[in-house]
């Protein structure tokens, strides 16, 4: 069996991209008969005509759509392979790091993460944007080095690593009833609740979990972050159901338990855009926040 040319990979990313083929010989430098026959090729290895004309220009058949996020990411991990390795001095570096993330991660991390930095590169800012600023075409246009959080959808070609799970907790007063004897689910369904959504929920998975032993919530209030609604239960009568990791500093004092009723564990992440793969300053930066995030 012959092996497949990866040349053609290339060809077919520039070709899908251009959706010309005298536009995609300029690119690569060919001629456009060289790059009508490289088309051809193209065809008979993957069994679709990929372009087709369309008036006087070529549109891709649904096959070439399917092909062209992953033939993308091929080609940028074949360049990231290819690419000379360099040789990094953080302490060197002077430049601003933007990373997007909740606000209770900064409060958790952030200080350990800059102290982690200093340590390496004291020219090294870090800019920490609120999650409300959150779109894909930030980190598409590296407005955005890094983002930290649940990855929920993302576009095909952002870049995804797992850094930590969190599960959520109970946290009340010192003092407050739930603090002595075991929480049952009755006991923590009967008291008075803050629910925590930048989207102003007011039921959530936590509800679905007590519906399964039909029991039901009473939420007082609503606020936008955790911090807010430890604060609150810190100074009265109210829970607050927060993830643990995030939140080990601003419950000191508090008392915590283990939620009554199962919830899905959350996986933190931190997503960046391919084309920050190889860049010696950001896989430096990556590393840091790995190391950190371990280590708590």
């Amino acid at each position: 069996m012959t092996s497949p040319d990866l040349n053609l990979l290339f060809a077919l990313n520039v070709l899908l991209a251009e959706g010309s083929v005298a536009r995609a010989a300029r690119r690569l430098r060919l001629s456009p008969s060289a790059m009508s026959r490289t088309l051809a090729r193209l065809r008979e290895a993957t069994g679709d005509p990929l372009l087709v004309r369309a008036g006087r220009g070529l549109v891709a058949t649904p096959r070439a759509e399917e092909l062209r996020s992953q033939v993308g990411r091929v080609v940028q991990d074949a360049e990231v392979l290819l690419r000379p390795a360099e040789l990094l001095d953080p302490r060197s570096l002077d430049r601003i790091f933007t990373l997007r993330t909740n606000e209770s991660f900064v409060e958790e991390f952030a200080p350990r993460l800059v102290a982690r930095i200093e340590a390496d590169a004291p020219g090294v800012r870090l800019r920490f944007a609120p999650k409300s600023d959150k779109d894909a075409m930030s980190l598409r246009e590296a407005a955005i080095d890094l983002e930290i959080g649940v990855a929920g959808e993302t576009g095909p070609e952002v870049r995804i690593q797992a850094l930590f799970r969190d599960r959520f907790i109970g946290a009340v007063r010192s003092g407050h009833p739930l603090s002595e004897g075991k929480v049952t689910p009755e006991r923590y369904a009967a008291g008075r609740h803050i629910s925590v959504s930048r989207r102003g929920r007011e039921k959530g998975p936590i509800d679905e979990a007590l519906n399964g032993f039909g029991l039901r919530r009473t939420v007082v209030c609503m606020v936008s972050g955790f911090s807010a609604a430890l604060a609150m239960a810190r100074a009265s009568d109210l829970i607050a159901s927060v993830p643990e990791r995030h939140t080990t500093g601003a419950r000191a004092g508090m008392h915590s338990f283990p939620l009554p009723v199962a919830t899905l564990d959350v996986t933190i992440s931190m997503l960046w855009h391919p084309r920050l793969d190889a860049d010696p300053a950001q896989r430096w930066l990556r590393e840091c926040v790995r190391e950190v995030c371990s280590k708590h």
